[in-house]
């Protein structure tokens, strides 16, 4: 299974609002930088989780 059919199937609407993101604007941003993106907008709570090293590559 992929990892994208992954993500839709658990965390829909985090997958929704990535797919969003990258249709309204951010077209420079990869899909897995939209989706952590959009995961941190809908659980701040798991903004320690980026902090400590698990940041998109530059």
């Amino acid at each position: 299974m992929s990892l994208s059919v992954l993500r839709w199937l658990l965390a829909p609407r985090t997958s929704l609002l990535a797919r969003r993101l990258r249709k309204n604007g951010h077209h420079e941003l990869s899909p897995d930088a939209a989706w952590r993106m959009a995961r941190l907008r809908l659980h701040p709570d798991e903004v320690p989780y980026r902090n400590h090293g698990h940041s998109p590559p530059s």
